[in-house]
């Protein structure tokens, strides 16, 4: 269920502030994604990083090796506008269907 719909959500995360992936993966945890594996957050954003829709800034970290902290770039606002574009095509449908089985002219 969550293919493809997770790529928005941390895309729309990543909108918001300039962030590191642990941090990505506590705000789906605090979302009610609780059963979401870190793997699957890492695994998503090194897509993105491929796919050149975030942009990348490793800082020093007190615990560790440097943190990589993700902004989007363009590509990635674009990405972003479209996955909300066809979340409201998506969802606006399912409601239609919900509503009235999809017998009327509106699909």
């Amino acid at each position: 269920m969550l293919k493809g719909v997770l790529d928005g959500i941390v895309l729309e995360i990543i909108s918001r502030d300039e962030i590191y992936g642990y941090e990505i993966a506590k705000r789906l945890h605090a979302m009610g994604f609780e059963g979401l594996a870190e793997a699957t957050v890492y695994a998503l954003l090194l897509r993105l990083e491929k796919n050149k829709l975030v942009h990348i800034t490793k800082k020093p970290s007190e615990i560790g090796p440097p943190r990589k902290f993700y902004t989007l770039n363009e590509r990635g606002l674009e990405e972003l506008a479209t996955f909300w574009a066809r979340w409201d095509f998506l969802s606006e449908r399912i409601q239609i269907l919900r509503n009235n089985g999809g017998k009327d002219n509106e699909l």
